[in-house]
C-alpha cells in the first residue's frame, strides 16, 4: 500500500533549485541561496567555519545563548574574538556596535542574532548593517527565528551570510535550513585554507559542485519530506502575504505583552516593547514562583499550548510564550494567558485572568484593526 510520506520519488535537481529560488524571493535577495539538509545549526556552524580562521578578528554580539555559541565556534576556528554582550532583557544598538568597531578597527567579521527566541529580544539589523557596511566587515546573521515574523532583507541590510530555518515563524520542520551567501563571502571562504571541504559542513562543496556546475547535479540525495515541507512553508507565506504573516506575529506579541501586564504576577522579561521579538514573548515570574513548575501546571490544562520555561539558568525565572508560525493566533495567546493565570491563582499569586483576556483582545484589535483576519 502506498503512503504519501513514505513512497516518495527522488527529488530532482530542478525541483531543488526551484525551491532555493523561492527562498531567495522570500528574502528579496539576488545572492546565492543554498538549502542545507539539516537543522539550522548546520549552516550556522558551516558558515562560521568557512569564513573564519586564525587571521579573523571578529566582533561577536551576544544578546542571548546563540550569540555565546557563535563566539565559541569563532574561537575554535582560531579567530580573535571581541564579545559585545548586552543584558538579555534588552537589544544591542547600532551605536554600541559602532563604538566597538571604532575601538577595534581591525575587526573584519561581525556575527549577530536577529531575534533570540530563547530570551525574547530582537536586534535592529537594518541600522547595525549600515554601521558594519561602513566599516567593511563581513556580516553574518542568524535569522532563524525572525524570518517570517519580521522583515529579513540580506541585500538591503548588507548581510553577507544570512541563515534561516523553517521551524519557527515559517511553521515548518526543524530538519531543513538555508543560507544566502554574498560574493565577497564566497571569496573569503575560498581564501580560507581551513574552510571545510569534502564535509557535510562545507558550503564550498555546494558552491563548487552545485552552483558553479549550473545546479545540475546534487551533492547527495536530498531529504524529500523536508524539502517539500520547506516549499510548502514558502508557498503558504506567499499565499497569505508576507506582510500579513508578519502582522499576525506582531499582533500576537502585542497581545501577549498587554495581557501579561494586565494579568499581574508576571512581568515582561524584555523591558522595552520595541526590543521585544514578535516571535516569542518572555515573562519573568515572582521570586518565590518557579517558572518550570508554573509552566508544567499550566500545560496540564492543555499540553498543546506554546508555553515553555526558559533554558538553563533561566528555567526558574523565565516563561516563554512561543507565538510563532501556526501559534501566532488570538486563540493561542488567550489560551496561554488563561492557563498561566489559573496556575498563578492556584499558587496564591494575585492575578486577574479576565483583565488579561480583555487587554490581549484590545491589543490585538489595535494592532490589526477590527474585523481583520488573523490567518
Amino acid at each position: 500500500m502506498t503512503h504519501p510520506f513514505l513512497d516518495l520519488p527522488p527529488l530532482s535537481a530542478g525541483r531543488f533549485a526551484a525551491i532555493e529560488d523561492r527562498v531567495a524571493r522570500l528574502l528579496g535577495t539576488g545572492q546565492d541561496v543554498v538549502v542545507m539538509q539539516g537543522e539550522a545549526l548546520l549552516p550556522l556552524e558551516g558558515a562560521i567555519r568557512a569564513a573564519a580562521g586564525p587571521g579573523t578578528v571578529a566582533l561577536n554580539v551576544v544578546t542571548g545563548p546563540y550569540g555565546q555559541t557563535f563566539g565559541n565556534w569563532l574561537r575554535d576556528c582560531g579567530a580573535t574574538v571581541h564579545d559585545l554582550a548586552v543584558p538579555f532583557h534588552t537589544a544591542v544598538s547600532a551605536e554600541q556596535v559602532g563604538r566597538a568597531l571604532a575601538e577595534h578597527p581591525e575587526i573584519d567579521f561581525v556575527s549577530l542574532v536577529h531575534a533570540e527566541a530563547a530570551t525574547g529580544n530582537t536586534n535592529p539589523v537594518a541600522e547595525i548593517g549600515e554601521v558594519v557596511r561602513a566599516h567593511g566587515a563581513l556580516f553574518y546573521l542568524d535569522a532563524v527565528a525572525s524570518v517570517g515574523a519580521e522583515p529579513v532583507l540580506p541585500d538591503a541590510w548588507g548581510v553577507d551570510l544570512c541563515v534561516i530555518g523553517a521551524q519557527k515563524a515559517m511553521g515548518g520542520p526543524a530538519g531543513v535550513s538555508a543560507v544566502s551567501v554574498s560574493e565577497r563571502a564566497w571569496a573569503r571562504m575560498a581564501a580560507n585554507p581551513n574552510a571545510p571541504r569534502r564535509s557535510y559542513l562545507s558550503l564550498l562543496d555546494w558552491k563548487e559542485r552545485w552552483i558553479d556546475g549550473g545546479r545540475k547535479a546534487l551533492l547527495h540525495a536530498p531529504a524529500q519530506l523536508e524539502m517539500l515541507a520547506l516549499e510548502a512553508c514558502v508557498e503558504r507565506i506567499e499565499a497569505e502575504g508576507p506582510g500579513t504573516v508578519m502582522a499576525r506575529h506582531a499582533s500576537a506579541a502585542a497581545a501577549t505583552r498587554a495581557g501579561a501586564l494586565a494579568l499581574g504576577g508576571l512581568e515582561p522579561y524584555v523591558y522595552e516593547a520595541g526590543d521585544a521579538a514578535p516571535v516569542a514573548t518572555t515573562l519573568r515570574t515572582p521570586s518565590d514562583v518557579d517558572a518550570s513548575a508554573l509552566v508544567a501546571r499550566a500545560l496540564e490544562s492543555d499540553p498543546a499550548l506554546p508555553l515553555a520555561a526558559g533554558g538553563g539558568a533561566l528555567a526558574g525565572e523565565m516563561i516563554r510564550v512561543n507565538h510563532y508560525g501556526p501559534d501566532a493566533t488570538r486563540g493561542a495567546v488567550q489560551g496561554c494567558l488563561a492557563a498561566l493565570g489559573a496556575a498563578l491563582v492556584e499558587r496564591g499569586v494575585k492575578a486577574d485572568p479576565e483583565a488579561a483576556r480583555r487587554a490581549a483582545e484590545e491589543a490585538w484589535e489595535r494592532a490589526t484593526g477590527p474585523g481583520l483576519s488573523e490567518g
